[in-house]
């Protein structure tokens, strides 16, 4: 079952933000009916985005994490909020490399590395919070831990992993967010470190069936693991034919007339969910005397 926890080990010296997130990610590459690589590749960005948007402050907040590296996948992008809620899309869905050097699904090659990975944090304010480093491996996880340790200074492992079945199903999927704070101990970042290159796999831990609290106490045994918070991960798209209305009338009178003019059916699709939304003729007459008024 998925479940996403956010802990503390050290008394307060290390934050984690983990979760199992096997059914979301399923969802995710089901709907956008993703290819193996493809699949591992949006699948680690699901992770990432529910991991990072329970660091939001505030529940209006949401933040966006967009990484594309030239790469056949042609860029992921996902939005995630408080609530441990995320969505997203992969440019090309039917991606499906040979496997890497590792004999593992190659994502840094289907990424690639001539890009950025960006981070977006819209806190409701006039602009929103942007940062962005170049892009290392492609592999997600190793990108991130570079983007917190340089652009927030916050020294951080990041584990992402996504283990797709002979079938195509997601097998299991998972990964954490382990940050030093400030005051933290030099000696304790290296023991972690050591630890985590030492252990097997996330998602070796979620296939052997064990829970989140289990692979924690695991890592961080006899280091004082307090876990704070237990929340559900879900893949959740919020569109609605309202919010398409809005996007329809924003694009101005002028296109609209042109729809409207050629008296044909337009039809909208979300990129997030693959919902279509149908605007026929009349529908087209109703948004152009509300673009007007």
């Amino acid at each position: 079952m998925d479940n996403l926890v956010r802990a503390t080990a050290k008394e307060g010296q290390v934050r984690i933000v983990a979760a199992i997130t096997t059914e979301l990610v399923n969802e995710g590459v089901t709907m956008h009916q993703c290819a193996p690589t493809a699949a591992a590749a949006f699948g680690r960005m699901l992770t990432a985005g529910t991991l990072m948007g329970t660091l939001l402050k505030s529940e209006k907040d949401s933040l966006t994490l967009q990484i594309d590296g030239g790469g056949q996948a042609k860029g992921v992008v996902v939005t995630a909020h408080a609530d441990s809620s995320v969505k997203g899309y992969i440019g090309n869905p039917n991606v499906d490399l040979p496997a890497n050097t590792l004999g593992k699904l190659d994502v840094g090659g289907a990424v690639g590395k001539d890009g950025y990975l960006r981070v977006i944090r819209d806190m409701g304010l006039k602009e929103p919070y942007i940062g962005q480093v170049p892009i290392r491996t492609g592999e997600i996880g190793d990108d991130l831990a570079y983007y917190f340790t340089v652009s927030e200074q916050t020294p951080s492992a990041v584990g992402l992993g996504v283990l797709v079945d002979t079938d195509m199903s997601i097998k299991a999927a998972g990964g954490f967010i382990i940050q030093m704070m400030p005051d933290a101990d030099e000696f304790l970042a290296d023991m972690i470190t050591y630890r985590l290159e030492e252990i097997p796999s996330i998602t070796d831990f979620i296939a052997k069936g064990m829970s989140i609290c289990e692979i924690l106490e695991f890592i961080f045994e006899d280091m004082e693991l307090k876990i704070h918070e237990e929340v559900k991960p879900m893949y959740k798209c919020d569109c609605s034919r309202e919010r398409v209305e809005r996007a329809l009338i924003s694009i101005g009178k002028k296109d609209l007339e042109e729809i409207y003019n050629d008296d044909k059916t337009e039809e909208l699709k979300c990129h997030f969910c693959n919902k279509n939304y149908e605007f026929n003729h009349e529908d087209i007459g109703k948004l152009l005397k509300e673009a007007k008024s």
